[in-house]
């Protein structure tokens, strides 16, 4: 039997990660079993638990990779806003929406996710946070709850409004729906911070 190097072992395994999240964000985590997720690394069904122990581990693992990768575009953005409109421009494009394979991980699989085991939810819920941190670093306007507040908020945003987007059947409305979408994340990573109120203005 060959012995691989361990470089080998994980390249494999990188190239099983990256093929099941196109996979996954195209046809459904449900909607692909492992023969179709092996065959698509170029592996038969054997070499796939000698890197995951299940098809849930797989998909724990799939999550973390693609919000990573999501995290590091945005992190990658010189910080401020000239950056997060660049970002909602792409995001919310109908090119981004028609690209379920190569976009967003949220979108795509979060209603499967909801359903999914704690080690996949957790993932979910790691990356989620980074997303969340990363945005609020082009939105800080000097008040962390305010800014990680809006950036919950954006990410809220984007997500559900893309999903929408993609569901409905009418092509009109669904370009209405990121329009519309973008008009309101724009005016919520720009909007002003409020004005602080000292105890002598509370006071008169």
């Amino acid at each position: 039997m060959a012995r691989y190097a361990p470089e080998h072992k994980e390249a494999t395994r990188r190239r099983m990660i990256e093929t099941a999240g196109r996979r996954f964000k195209s046809d459904g985590i449900d909607g692909s079993g492992i023969a179709t997720l092996v065959a698509d690394a170029g592996l038969t069904n054997g070499a796939f638990y000698g890197h995951f122990s299940s098809k849930d581990d797989l998909v724990a693992a799939v999550v973390a990779q693609q919000l990573e990768a999501q995290v590091a575009v945005v992190n990658s953005l010189p910080a401020g806003l000239a950056s997060v409109e660049q970002y909602l421009q792409y995001y919310l494009s109908p090119a981004h929406r028609d690209d379920l394979a190569g976009g967003c991980p949220s979108a795509a699989l979060l209603d499967e996710v909801g359903r999914c085991d704690v080690a996949v939810r957790e993932a979910y819920t790691a990356g989620a946070t980074a997303m969340i941190q990363a945005i609020a670093r082009h939105l800080d306007n000097g008040d962390p709850e305010q800014t990680e507040q809006r950036a919950i908020g954006l990410f809220s945003l984007l997500v559900g409004s893309l999903q929408a987007a993609r569901a409905v059947t009418d092509p009109d409305l669904s370009d209405r729906m990121l329009a519309a979408a973008y008009a309101n994340a724009v005016a919520l990573a720009t909007a002003p911070r409020p004005p602080v109120h000292t105890n002598r203005q509370e006071s008169e």
